[in-house]
């Protein structure tokens, strides 16, 4: 992982803290400085304050939730990457989806893709 790619300005949600807990842990020992939020209210305040390199929407916000925030994100700021986990299917405002089964290999690999996007753009 770059430089670059541990510089991206990341905020992660989730249903619940749990969840949060466990995965701010594995991206935080990867070098990434993460904001957390619980609930898509959170999210969508966290988004509409400050701008994001990469949005992560976890697992157990609900299925709506997944489905709308993506574009409420993109809406506020375009050049957002949105990483959606345990998404099924493709949605035209995600950039990733991602199994959260697929483990911690995985959801690093998303994230620095996605912050390399972000350079990219």
């Amino acid at each position: 992982m770059g430089k670059t790619s541990a510089k991206a300005k990341i905020l992660y949600g989730e249903g619940d803290s749990e969840s949060l807990k466990l995965h701010v842990s594995i991206l935080e020992r990867a070098g990434y400085s993460v904001k957390t939020v619980v609930g898509r209210r959170a999210i969508e305040e966290a988004v509409r304050q400050d701008n994001f390199d990469v949005v992560m929407l976890g697992h157990t916000l609900t299925r709506d939730d997944r489905h709308h925030l993506p574009y409420m994100v993109k809406k506020g700021n375009p050049a957002a990457q949105v990483i959606v986990l345990h998404a099924s299917g493709r949605h035209p405002a995600v950039d990733i989806a991602l199994d959260s089964r697929h483990g911690e290999r995985a959801l690093l690999e998303a994230i620095a893709l996605a912050a390399s996007e972000m350079v990219a753009t």
